[in-house]
């Protein structure tokens, strides 16, 4: 067992399927937010919840499985976060209705504030998705093409909702996405001495008071 790992005694309590996938989950999000995604060990994930490393791949069939259940996790969860922010339903990631029009739809400011707030109550969450972003750049990554998906939806949505405010929607939609993950990795470097929130107000000021000129 890797060290700082604690021991688990493997025990006989029979958690509903459910219950289960979602300990699992858990465990491995810690464990990925604090080592990666290469660092990480079936038999760490299986000792966090209490099971043989052969009871864990019952449940996630393979490393790459428990991957992609700690994304889509994730993602569900960040989608109803970001709706209940919003008042909105059936909302992507970045708030933009899932069939890409505005309609009804709180406007572009409005949604990265959101998006912002609820980020700033989630730093496990927005640890995670950081360390797989920068281990994912490398193509033989088994999350390289969920983040690249991720990031083309997003940058998507964001142009979508920014064509009232700019000639150029898609390079106002990247500045918003490079400000938010630069700001976002500083506050997690150093969460003492940065408040995510406020950083975000002052440079959205400038971004769209920029974008209206």
């Amino acid at each position: 067992m890797a060290e700082g790992v604690p021991a688990y005694r493997r025990d006989r309590l029979r958690l509903p399927a459910a219950q289960r996938r979602r300990q699992i989950v858990e465990v491995t999000r810690r464990l990925i937010a604090e080592r990666g995604f290469w660092g990480l060990s079936m038999q760490d994930v299986a000792d966090g919840c209490g099971l043989t490393v052969q009871g864990l791949l019952h449940h996630v069939g393979s490393k790459d499985g428990l991957l992609a259940s700690v994304l889509e996790h994730a993602e569900i969860e960040d989608a109803l976060q970001l709706a209940v922010q919003l008042g909105t339903a059936d909302s992507d990631l970045t708030g933009a209705p899932v069939d890409g029009t505005t309609q009804g739809v709180v406007d572009l400011p409005q949604v990265c504030a959101a998006i912002v707030r609820r980020n700033a109550v989630q730093p496990e969450i927005v640890r995670l998705h950081a360390v797989l972003a920068a281990e994912s750049l490398e193509p033989r990554h088994p999350a390289h093409a969920y983040f690249l998906a991720r990031h083309r939806r997003a940058l998507a949505a964001l142009s979508e909702l920014a064509k009232p405010l700019s000639r150029d929607p898609e390079s106002l939609a990247r500045q918003i996405l490079a400000t938010m993950d630069g700001l976002e990795l500083q506050w997690l470097r150093d969460p003492d001495n940065a408040d995510l929130v406020r950083e975000w107000e002052a440079a959205s000021a400038l971004i769209f008071g920029q974008a209206g000129t």
